[in-house]
């Protein structure tokens, strides 16, 4: 079966198994466990930061995030189609007692006037904004990387109004692949940066928060044990999270490849919408104009000769490309959406 579901089906390599199975651990709720310590010292290094707290997931670090850095009944700019928007289940309102302020960006990136159209006036009367979210790279925008440019403007507007700035990193490392530049490029610009572990890069489980404010660490540290994110011998997994910064970063190229070749084969197929340009790093989004099938009937069709995507509302679908997808199941995959997908 060729899995393009997500980045998330991802299975840990031979290697970072046996990394797993030789971890020495702790307690990490003591503080105790070397090896979280050592791959939160390294995720912070890496993006020229000074603190960072292991968390099992990717939404429960943007969840920490918006709770270290909001009080209730505050607001929070982001991204219509972001993750924090459509996939952390609302989170943002019920934890953290905050609204949400969606800006509808262009593929997933927010223009610094749009952002600054967004920040409520400081009056009486209104709620006062307080955390700008952006998603680099963005899932519901196709994979798209955020224009360092774009971010650079956004900040300068943030540190006017004095708004702090968090990233949903969840796939950072695509972006950092895709354009050589240094993580801290992006980090740079941002009071906390989540970096997921368990996507392209191919670890089983984790993300991080990573900040240079050791007092909104503490606070995040705190919020992790409320929210039930503390764990004990936790090493086994940080493990995998270092074998993975330490291994997998350079071969995401590869994926990016994989994308941009299948997105070249899907335009072959009369039925399929699809601007190949679009396609920055690993993830392929495609209209199906033939409506004779439900969503539901394409994707069985494809399950059914070992093709697995996810459909995304209408008339779209979405595949992602992973370590655990070769260049030869591509060109296979390919052949079985022309079959599958010609009227």
């Amino acid at each position: 079966m060729i899995d393009l579901r997500s980045d998330t089906v991802t299975v840990p390599t031979d290697g970072m198994r046996k990394a797993m199975a030789r971890a020495e651990v702790g307690d990490d709720v003591y503080g105790e466990d070397p090896t979280v310590n050592r791959l939160q010292e390294m995720a912070a290094a890496l993006l020229s930061k000074r603190f960072a707290l292991f968390v099992p997931s990717g939404t429960m670090a943007n969840q920490l995030a918006i709770r270290s850095h909001t009080q209730p009944g505050q607001e929070v700019i982001v991204e219509s189609k972001s993750h924090i928007v459509r996939y952390e289940q609302g989170a943002a309102g019920a934890l953290a007692g905050v609204q949400l302020h969606w800006v509808p960006g262009e593929r997933g990136i927010m223009s610094a006037e749009q952002v600054e159209a967004a920040i409520r006036p400081t009056d009486p009367h209104s709620i006062s904004t307080a955390l700008i979210c952006l998603e680099n790279t963005h899932n519901a925008g196709g994979g798209t990387i955020y224009p360092l440019a774009t971010i650079e403007k956004i900040r300068a507007l943030a540190a006017k109004h004095n708004i702090p700035m968090h990233l949903d990193g969840a796939r950072l490392m695509n972006a950092v692949a895709a354009t050589t530049l240094p993580p801290a490029s992006y980090a740079q610009h941002f009071e906390t940066v989540s970096l997921c572990l368990s996507k392209g890069l191919g670890a089983p489980v984790g993300s991080l928060l990573i900040s240079s404010d050791r007092q909104l660490i503490d606070r995040a540290r705190r919020f992790r044990r409320m929210y039930g994110g503390a764990m004990r011998q936790a090493g086994i997994l940080a493990a995998a999270g270092i074998y993975a910064l330490e291994h997998h970063v350079a071969r995401l190229t590869d994926d990016h490849s994989h994308a941009k070749k299948l997105a070249r084969l899907l335009q072959q197929i009369p039925s399929v919408q699809i601007a190949p340009q679009h396609v920055e790093t690993n993830i392929v989004i495609f209209d199906v104009t033939d409506q004779r099938r439900t969503p539901a009937e394409i994707v069985a069709a494809l399950k059914e000769q070992g093709v697995l995507i996810n459909p995304i509302g209408g008339l779209s679908y979405r595949a992602v490309t992973h370590l655990n997808v070769s260049a030869k199941q591509i060109d296979e995959a390919g052949a079985v959406f022309m079959r599958v997908l010609t009227p």
